[in-house]
């Protein structure tokens, strides 16, 4: 009987998110971003090319991008603790444009309907976040992870890593 009340239990709250998640509206970007229907983005977000060496800092830093906590990075072997959920790095630059980098970390779910990589630029039609530990959800829109430099910076630096 006992199972059958949690079960219960878990249904109602499973209803309640599905529920909240119906209210939340559309996806939403910091800015209009023209998806290809490949998930690519051909438009800087700056209209001008990010710099590769601010863009190393967006992939090592952990206050910033913090990247190299999934994915495997050679180049910057100087940070500690590469992860291993997300693929290498190496090479990405040879196996990917410009275009669909940028789409990638602007919404990775674009290109990898079921990737666990966040969504650096999205602002809103989340399903999980909320105020902290109230159980409150939090108000869109939200501010992005990455600003639109910080996207074309990150580009920059990943469109170096080419296959030799």
């Amino acid at each position: 009987m006992k199972s059958r009340a949690l079960w219960g239990i878990a249904l109602a709250v499973g209803m309640a998110g599905a529920a909240g998640a119906a209210e939340r509206g559309p996806v939403t970007y910091a800015a209009d971003i023209n998806f290809a229907e490949d998930g690519s983005v051909a438009e800087s977000l700056t209209g001008k090319p990010g710099n590769p060496e601010n863009g190393a800092q967006v992939l090592a830093q952990k206050k910033i991008g913090n990247c190299i906590a999934c994915h495997q990075v050679t180049a910057l072997k100087d940070y500690p603790f590469h992860g291993e959920i997300g693929p290498s790095l190496d090479g990405v630059g040879s196996r990917y444009s410009e275009a669909q980098l940028r789409g990638i970390l602007v919404d990775a779910k674009k290109t990898f309907e079921g990737s666990m990589m966040p969504s650096f630029f999205k602002t809103g039609g989340f399903i999980r976040p909320g105020i902290g530990f109230t159980g409150k959800p939090a108000k869109e829109p939200l501010p992005p992870l990455l600003t639109a430099e910080q996207i074309e910076d990150a580009v920059a630096f990943l469109m170096t890593l080419k296959d030799e």
